[in-house]
């Protein structure tokens, strides 16, 4: 009697791990749910994008407002936290207004490049032959010129401007968003359900739509959040060099390249456009890391 009645309760203790079972993308939200770097990262990364929207609430004062008398201020004169820049503006108020153009030049370009480069990526690596040695052959001259000088001659090229900017960087990250697609669309391809699923009458659209981008879409997702750091980078350096956003709208990378004539009398205050810009890669870099550990699971 006593061992009947203990059956149930070993059955149930055998069966209850089972039940806790997490599919892939719970497995993926456990992961980052309990990394703490990753969150910390996140969080920051949270901040700032949420003082880029809110910034004409946070702003203490207009940050186009010069003034010759406040000119090169030190941190906390009349009210100025952090000082004014070299046309007497106030500085916190240009870098929180700038954190909307630099994340702007960071996130777009990367969008319409995700886009793209990834579509033209499924269409090579699914139709295979010819159509992807002319897709791939095309993406592999924009590999003969390095991403910088690349990004440099087509905004140059363009006339600089954000839109110009963005479009250049856009078109630098096009052929490497391609060729990892391209590559995770030939490895699914290959492999057995999809052959079950032409085998059943599917026609390529549906394959494509329903076997084919659920497993490309995690590479080139974890990818594309790796470029957000770097674009954020390039974005700064041709607005640095005068190729990106036009004064007098706050961007970090002016401001770093109009701030570095002032760089012995204000020191400080030069470094922060610098610092902000190393901040918000270094996060982005960080929480596409975390990103990445937690997506590379094995099932």
């Amino acid at each position: 009697m006593s061992q009947t009645a203990a059956l149930p309760a070993t059955f149930a203790d055998e069966t209850s791990p089972a039940e806790r079972v997490r599919g892939y993308w719970g497995t993926v939200g456990y992961r980052l749910r309990h990394d703490p770097v990753t969150l910390f990262f996140g969080a920051i990364v949270l901040l700032i994008v949420l003082m880029a929207i809110f910034a004409p609430l946070l702003a203490p004062f207009d940050p186009y407002k010069e003034s010759v008398v406040l000119r090169l201020k030190p941190w906390g004169y009349r009210g100025h936290t952090l000082g004014t820049d070299e046309l007497g503006r106030d500085l916190l108020s240009r870098l929180i207004y700038g954190a909307r153009s630099s994340l702007l030049m960071g996130l777009v370009p990367v969008a319409i490049a995700t886009f793209l480069g990834g579509t033209l990526g499924v269409i090579g690596g699914y139709a295979g032959r010819r159509v992807n040695a002319v897709i791939m052959r095309t993406m592999d001259v924009f590999y003969a010129f390095p991403s910088v000088l690349l990004a440099v001659a087509i905004s140059g090229a363009m006339g600089g401007g954000m839109v110009n900017g963005m479009t250049a960087l856009a078109l630098v990250f096009i052929p490497a968003m391609c060729r990892v697609a391209e590559t995770a669309t030939a490895q699914v391809r290959s492999l057995d359900f999809i052959e079950a699923a032409r085998a059943t009458g599917a026609g390529t659209l549906t394959i494509v739509r329903y076997h084919v981008l659920g497993n490309v879409l995690g590479p080139v997702f974890i990818y594309a959040s790796s470029l957000v750091s770097v674009s954020i980078l390039l974005a700064s350096g041709l607005s640095f060099l005068g190729l990106g956003v036009k004064p007098p709208t706050p961007d970090w990378g002016l401001m770093l390249s109009t701030l570095r004539q002032s760089i012995y009398v204000v020191p400080l205050s030069c470094a922060l456009p610098g610092a902000a810009i190393f901040v918000t890669s270094i996060c982005f870099n960080l929480v596409s890391d975390g990103i990445r550990s937690a997506m590379d699971v094995r099932l």
